[in-house]
């Protein structure tokens, strides 16, 4: 169902963007399914998109009318020390924005046609015409970059590459195995081959994404039962042995 909204100017330190590209993220259903206080509701869910800025408040510096972005929902003020660390980005001063509105004033930016507030998801809200974003939650990106690619870099993605470059810190080499090859574990094979993995062990129940992530040619699969797969495990690692990784994830730094 489509509905008409409002959607007000921004404020100070923020921007309004008119979305050209989103995509469905599992995320988007998990907290459409939460109850309160963390699945507030009425509520714009989306948050992997690309658009165009329309109008900023004042305050905004880096950003212009015209500028093409990425909404982001991992904010970044480019000024504390976790975001001006090469390690990761994770932003002190916003931290992470699970709160249902604006992250500087906690008030909504979208109103029903009879003024009811609807509430923002992740300071993105991707799934509407426009939408208000703090300026540390958009990116400026390259005007030749194809929409339909460029809104998966905002989550799905960048994701997946931040878990292979910053969490496991693939080394050129090493043997990777990924459990899982949706979005992010086909990011995650995409960001081990760029870090040099020599060998890519994918674990799926589909046998259509090994194709897709390891290639026509494949490095190793496991799919058949849960219980082969220590022993492709061994095989398509010649029985070496294997580092311990807590399964974390963490957004590559744009």
């Amino acid at each position: 169902m489509i509905e008409e909204i409002e959607v007000d100017p921004p404020k100070a330190w923020e921007v309004r963007i008119k979305i050209i590209c989103t995509s469905l993220c599992h995320t988007d259903l998990t907290f459409w399914k939460m109850k309160a206080p963390i699945g507030l509701f009425p509520r714009i869910f989306g948050h992997e998109a690309v658009g165009v800025v329309e109008s900023v408040g004042e305050h905004v510096e880096e950003l212009i009318k015209g500028d093409l972005v990425l909404p982001v929902f991992q904010p970044n003020c480019r000024k504390c020390r976790d975001c001006m660390s090469e390690k990761s980005n994770d932003c002190s001063v916003f931290g992470k924005n699970i709160i249902p509105d604006m992250p500087r004033d906690r008030t909504s930016r979208f109103k029903d046609l009879k003024g009811e507030v609807l509430h923002h998801f992740v300071g993105v809200s991707s799934f509407s015409e426009y939408t208000v974003v703090d300026e540390a939650h958009a990116v400026k990106i390259t005007p030749d970059i194809p929409v339909d690619k460029a809104c998966l870099l905002s989550c799905g993605v960048s994701t997946g590459l931040g878990s292979a470059w910053k969490v496991a810190a693939v080394e050129e080499g090493s043997t990777v195995a990924i459990f899982g090859l949706g979005a992010v574990g086909l990011a995650v094979a995409v960001g081990a081959r760029l870090r040099g993995a020599s060998k890519i062990i994918g674990v799926d129940l589909n046998p259509e994404k090994f194709e897709i992530g390891l290639g026509k040619d494949g490095d190793n699969w496991c799919g058949d039962a849960w219980l082969a797969v220590d022993h492709q495990f061994l095989r398509a690692s010649e029985r070496q042995k294997c580092r311990r990784h807590i399964l974390r994830r963490s957004q590559a730094q744009i």
